[in-house]
């Protein structure tokens, strides 16, 4: 028998491995970074094009390589990081399985321009597809330079893969940012298409979250700092009155590692917990310091997971931790023993000797006798009304003006009375066809001449709303209320820029902006259809909605606009609707082009025939 066993050519090799590191271009991002901060770089900045898909460059001004690490950084499993497999559970860093720069290089073209500060000259290779096209010296500053183009040139099926540039970019962005948060004496920017995205100067902790999330975001954070023998704890945590409807806001950093950990995640909203309204999730930015030796980062390629020696513990520290930082600021309610100072004993009073207090009884009051013979003298309180004297002329005036022909005009007043009928309901269904009934405070039911409907009213009604939407977006008739005063909201940069794309489209809804720049936005006039209260909450649904799924073109972005807005303008499940507004959803669903189906393509309302309820009593 033929040997079939082969050992796979380094191409090949490198372009598997490549669909472990490189998944889109924010992975290349995040190893291109990861390896500048490695160098030492107190300076790193990132230029994109095309959402990364032309061009990804990182400059750095850390240490540089020299011509033989330059070269030798490209082979597979090359790294300065490990040299034992014990290495591996005493890691100081981020980058080291060797794999990155190889993997990078099999899928794209690659040029690298590096140099340390004691050599007069540095090095350039360019490498397209895993083979060397050249290396020689040239001049370039101390640091390196990486320039990743054409990604997935020789991978066309991978390429297809991709989304939109616009998603693309948020990928990068938020790939960007959670390295800029755990390093914030570097300081960062990042260009997309010749535009500055961000600009971070080096800072501490806290400034460097304001300068990514906006100026209002200080005002937010809660300090939180704890110090034990097997964690260290800082950051800070977003007050309970700030919380929003999305996860966007949450980050743990492992030794300035950014992880994924629904465990933790859980001890933050136990520490939240009885301060946070329903379905509102807490912001929090939280890097805590442990052993290497007692965390395993190798169980994911991303190296986004870490598996914990002890997560019990960790567990109840960072609970506790949160829970004492809440309510050390007056944040979360607590027993408070501190001394008030109006309870302290006066100065004049402090040497003064305590005497008993005395009762003064007056034994002859009488509450009986006439009020003019009543002694005032010694009377240690008195009443502040006026004794009146009884008398029987006093209830007698209450008569007085009543005669016979007064009374006769009580002849004439009708009495309400409910009638007493056999029948449920106060008409009669046969003179009102059109009835319908809610039950469960979720469904309207209708009856039909071969049975009943019965509709979801929430479903019926983001129908309703999603085609008027659409109606309004198109033919730009939508009717707006103005508002008495204008309404302020704060959003980070990332959300002012979807704001900006998506601005034409809600005002052609209803929505009057009267300022959108930077982190502030002011309102001045919203859609008929909601309510003031609830502008916070379906913009920040709609911006979830939008950062999960751009579109990629404007058709395809008025759709996604109309079905985000319909479904949280719609009435919500235990909302009572009276008989009106249950016709009314009634007859604008069969209305609809499309009544059967909801937006997200969810069955609206079922038929029950005669024949169908005549088989429940058999």
């Amino acid at each position: 028998m033929t040997d079939i066993i082969q050992v796979l050519p380094d191409h090949v090799a490198n372009q598997i491995a490549a669909g472990e590191v490189v998944q889109r271009p924010a992975s290349v991002v995040k190893e291109l970074i990861e390896n500048a901060v490695d160098a030492s770089s107190t300076r790193i900045d990132l230029l994109i094009k095309d959402a990364g898909k032309t061009l990804i460059q990182v400059a750095d001004n850390g240490k540089g390589m020299s011509e033989t690490d330059a070269r030798l950084s490209f082979e597979r499993h090359a790294t300065s990081k490990i040299k034992l497999a014990e290495d591996l559970f005493d890691l100081k860093t981020k980058g080291f399985r060797g794999e990155a720069l190889a993997s990078i290089a099999a899928i794209a073209h690659v040029e690298l321009k590096t140099k340390q500060a004691e050599s007069d000259i540095g090095t350039q290779l360019k490498i397209k597809g895993s083979k060397v096209k050249s290396q020689e010296p040239c001049v370039t500053p101390t640091g390196t330079v990486v320039s990743v183009k054409n990604l997935f040139y020789n991978i066309p099926a991978r390429r297809n893969f991709l989304k939109s540039n616009a998603v693309e970019t948020r990928h990068i962005i938020d790939e960007f940012q959670r390295v800029a948060m755990a390093h914030p004496q570097i300081s960062f920017s990042l260009h997309h298409n010749g535009n500055e995205l961000f600009q971070l100067p080096e800072t501490n902790q806290r400034q460097r979250i304001v300068n990514i999330f906006g100026a209002k975001t200080n005002e937010k954070l809660v300090p939180v700092e704890e110090e034990t023998d097997i964690i260290k704890i800082e950051g800070f945590v977003g007050k309970p009155e700030f919380s929003k409807r999305t996860r966007g806001e949450q980050f743990f950093f492992v030794n300035n590692r950014y992880i994924k950990s629904p465990y933790l995640n859980h001890a933050v909203n136990a520490a939240f917990e009885g301060l946070l309204k329903d379905k509102k999730h807490p912001a929090y930015f939280l890097y805590l310091t442990v052993d290497p030796k007692s965390i395993d980062i190798n169980i994911h390629p991303t190296k986004t997971e870490i598996k914990f020696d002890d997560e019990h513990a960790l567990y109840a520290i960072l609970r506790s931790a949160i829970k004492h930082s809440l309510g050390q600021f007056n944040v979360a309610p607590i027993l408070d023993f501190d001394r008030d100072a109006n309870l302290d004993t006066p100065y004049n009073y402090k040497e003064k000797a305590i005497s008993n207090p005395t009762i003064e009884v007056d034994r002859d009051f009488n509450p009986f006798e006439n009020s003019s013979n009543i002694s005032v003298k010694n009377q240690p309180m008195r009443s502040s009304f006026p004794k009146q004297k009884a008398s029987k002329e006093n209830w007698e005036a209450l008569y007085t003006g009543l005669n016979n022909e007064d009374s006769e005009n009580f002849t004439n007043i009708e009495f309400e009375s409910e009638e007493v009928s056999g029948r449920l309901f106060d008409e009669d269904p046969e003179e009102t066809p059109n009835r319908t009934f809610q039950v469960q405070k979720k469904y309207i039911i209708s009856s039909l001449k071969t049975g009943m409907i019965v509709i979801d009213q929430h479903r019926a009604h983001s129908r309703i709303l999603y085609e008027e939407l659409l109606k309004n977006i198109t033919v730009k008739a939508a009717v707006s209320q103005q508002l008495l005063f204008p309404l302020q909201l704060q959003f980070n940069a990332h959300e002012i820029a979807m704001l900006h794309e998506l601005k034409s489209s809600l005002e052609q809804t209803g929505f009057v902006f009267s300022k959108l720049e930077e982190d502030d936005v002011e309102i001045t006039g919203i859609p008929n259809l909601i309510a003031e209260s609830e502008v916070s909450i379906l913009l920040e649904q709609l911006l979830s909605d939008f950062e999960h799924d751009v579109p990629d073109s404007g058709f395809q972005q008025t759709d996604l606009l109309a079905k985000s807005l319909s479904k949280s303008m719609a009435i919500k499940t235990g909302n009572v609707l009276n008989t009106q507004e249950q016709l009314a959803i009634v007859n604008g669903l069969f209305a609809c082009k499309e009544p059967n189906l909801t937006p997200a393509n969810k069955k609206i309302f079922v038929r029950l025939t005669a024949e169908d309820l005549e088989k429940k009593f058999i």
